[in-house]
C-alpha cells in the first residue's frame, strides 16, 4: 500500500531531484532504517503546520486564493529544480489527459481540504484523511480487480465505522464541513490510484510539473472573482511559507522513501495526528473530542491491520512464485 498522508499536501508524488538508490529487496518489510524514519517524522510535522497554516489563513482570504498561492509557489520551487535546460524530460508530458486528471483531482482535494479546516478541527479532518487507504483497497477491487480476503473487508468496514465515530451523523454534532472532509479523502485515494498507474509510465518529474502547473492555470479566472490582496507582511509570508512547506513537505517524503519501502513506513504517518492535536491546541485551542480521539483510534487500528494482512498476502505470494 503507498503511504498516503491524509492531506492536501502530502502525496505520493515522485522526487523533483535525481532518486538515490533504491531499497534493498533484502531489507526487512518491517524495520525502518533511522534515515528513513528522521525524514519522515520531519514531513508529518511540516504537514501539520501546513494544514494548521491553511485553517488560520481561511479566516482572511478565500479558500481559493490560498490554493493557488500554495500551488503557484510549489510550481515555482519545481520549475527551477526541473528547469528545461538540466531536466529536458520532465517538459516532455506523456499521456496528458491522465496527467491533467491527476491534477485536477488534488486540486479538487486541495479545496475541499483547505474549506473543511475553515469549520472544523485540524485534527477532526486529519483523522477522516485517514481512511483513505481502506478507500484505495475497496477502489482497487472494483477497477484493478484486485482480489481481498474477508479479513481485509472486515477491516475496511470497521475502519468506516471508525469516521462515523468521527462524524457522529445524526447525533447534533454532524457539521456539512466533514462532507467536504470526506470528498477531499476520496479524490485523494483516486489520486493515489492515477499516480500508481502514472509513476512506471511517464517522467517522474512531468508528474511534479503537471501538478502544479494544472491548479496554476485553473485557479487564475477565479482568482479575478475572489481575490483579496494580503493586508500584512506576515499573511503574504504565511502564504509563501505554505507552498514552500509543500515542496518541503514531499522531499522529506521521497527521502525515507529512498531508504525504506512505502508498506514499511505506512505506520509512522500516523504520528501526524499527534501533531495536528498539538497544533490545533496551540493555535486555536481546540481540544478534540472523545469521539474524535475515539475515532481516529478505530481507522488507525483498521488501517495498521489492513497493511499487516496485506505483507502477509505479499509474503504468501512471494513463496508461492518460488516454487
Amino acid at each position: 500500500m503507498p503511504h498516503r498522508c491524509p492531506h492536501s499536501s502530502c502525496a505520493s508524488d515522485p522526487p523533483m531531484s535525481t532518486p538515490g538508490p533504491t531499497v534493498p529487496s533484502s531489507a526487512s518489510p518491517t524495520r525502518a532504517p533511522l534515515k528513513a524514519l528522521i525524514p519522515l517524522f520531519g514531513s508529518t510535522i511540516v504537514f501539520a503546520c501546513l494544514d494548521t497554516t491553511a485553517k488560520a489563513m481561511s479566516y482572511y482570504l478565500p479558500v481559493i486564493e490560498i490554493s493557488w498561492f500554495r500551488y503557484v509557489i510549489n510550481l515555482l520551487m519545481a520549475m527551477a529544480v526541473l528547469n528545461p535546460m538540466s531536466s529536458p524530460g520532465a517538459w516532455r508530458f506523456k499521456m496528458p489527459g491522465l496527467q491533467i486528471v491527476r491534477a485536477l483531482l488534488l486540486t479538487v482535494m486541495t479545496l475541499a481540504n483547505f474549506s473543511a479546516l475553515h469549520y472544523l478541527q485540524v485534527a477532526e479532518t486529519t483523522s477522516i484523511g485517514f481512511l483513505s487507504p481502506m478507500v484505495i483497497t475497496l477502489l482497487s477491487v472494483i477497477f484493478l480487480h484486485e482480489r481481498i480476503g474477508i479479513r481485509r473487508v472486515v477491516a475496511i468496514v470497521v475502519g468506516f465505522l471508525g469516521v462515523l465515530l468521527i462524524t457522529q451523523p445524526g447525533f447534533g454534532t454532524f457539521h456539512p464541513a466533514m462532507l467536504l472532509a470526506l470528498t477531499s479523502m476520496l479524490s485523494g485515494a483516486v489520486y493515489n490510484l492515477v499516480t500508481r498507474h502514472l509513476a512506471t509510465r511517464v517522467n517522474p518529474g512531468s508528474l511534479v510539473i503537471s501538478l502544479a502547473a494544472v491548479p496554476s492555470l485553473l485557479l487564475i479566472p477565479a482568482l479575478f472573482v475572489v481575490w483579496e490582496t494580503p493586508s500584512s507582511p506576515l499573511m503574504w509570508g504565511l502564504l509563501i511559507f505554505m507552498g514552500a512547506a509543500g515542496g518541503f513537505g514531499h522531499f522529506l517524503v521521497m527521502t525515507a522513501h529512498r531508504f525504506a519501502t512505502a508498506a514499511t513506513l505506512a505506520p509512522y504517518g500516523y504520528i501526524q495526528l499527534v501533531w495536528t492535536v498539538i497544533s490545533g491546541y496551540l493555535v486555536f485551542a481546540d481540544i478534540p473530542s472523545i469521539w474524535t480521539l475515539i475515532g481516529a483510534g478505530v481507522v488507525i487500528a483498521s488501517g495498521l491491520y489492513l497493511l499487516h494482512r496485506e505483507r502477509i498476502v505479499h509474503a504468501q505470494e512471494m513463496a508461492a512464485a518460488r516454487l
